[in-house]
């Protein structure tokens, strides 16, 4: 197998491709070429085309990173050829014919509420006064409120966009688990890394945890390009 030197990054709702920045900034530092998915969050199909076409132009393998719902856009465009593992971070992963929606249909009990509005012209805001505890409770206050600011529209398409094939049943996985997440539960987190087999690392942080801690976030997705590396 070829080396993999590259790593492509596809966020979550909610926000843009600027939050993966610290974790952009580790793996150059490292060597990885790293692309940042800029992509719509209006549906799954879309994210998954904007996600096909970054990796349309890669030169070689890649290890396909998703924050959130981005597992589900890695989950549907990571049977692309040029993906030869999928990174978790703190992030959905879905099985053939689930999506957010059917995934956070049934709450654990006690599961903090994302704080989501109700729908407006099909789209999806989180409360801003509530954004930074329940997304970024460990990010700093100024960057936490620019973030509740600048908030995507999060289509409601996107959240019932179901995946056809999971990559995880044939291709590798890693997967993070932030412990204090208040998005999506910890314990449901941990289910759907061992439901793919993932190699699992857990670690402190929100749900932003790949803002918070960019290092943490860069090291798992190395140990995926290297566990790769170390197989060829």
């Amino acid at each position: 197998m070829t080396a993999i030197r590259n790593i492509v990054l596809v966020h979550g709702g909610f926000v843009d491709g600027s939050g993966w920045q610290g974790v952009y900034e580790q793996l150059t530092a490292d060597g990885y070429r790293v692309a940042v998915v800029q992509n719509p969050t209006l549906s799954l199909a879309g994210d998954v085309a904007a996600t096909h076409q970054v990796l349309d132009g890669l030169d070689g393998p890649a290890v396909l990173v998703g924050h959130s719902y981005g597992g589900v856009v890695i989950t549907e465009a990571g049977n692309h050829p040029n993906v030869a593992a999928l990174a978790y971070i703190a992030a959905f992963a879905p099985d053939k014919g689930e999506s957010v929606s059917s995934l956070i249909a049934d709450p654990p009990p006690g599961a903090p509420v994302p704080p989501i509005l109700p729908p407006k012209d099909g789209f999806l805001f989180l409360d801003r006064e509530k954004f930074a505890a329940s997304f970024a409770a460990d990010v700093p206050e100024k960057l936490a409120a620019f973030m509740a600011d600048s908030q995507v529209p999060w289509g409601v398409a996107a959240l019932e966009g179901a995946v056809s094939e999971p990559a995880w049943g044939t291709k590798p996985a890693w997967y993070l688990v932030a412990a204090d997440d208040r998005m999506i539960p910890p314990p449901a987190q941990r289910a759907m890394a061992e439901r793919t087999g993932a190699t699992t690392t857990e670690t402190p942080g929100s749900h932003a945890v790949y803002v918070s801690r960019p290092a943490t976030v860069a090291a798992v997705i190395a140990q995926a390009a290297e566990g790769l590396n170390g197989n060829s």
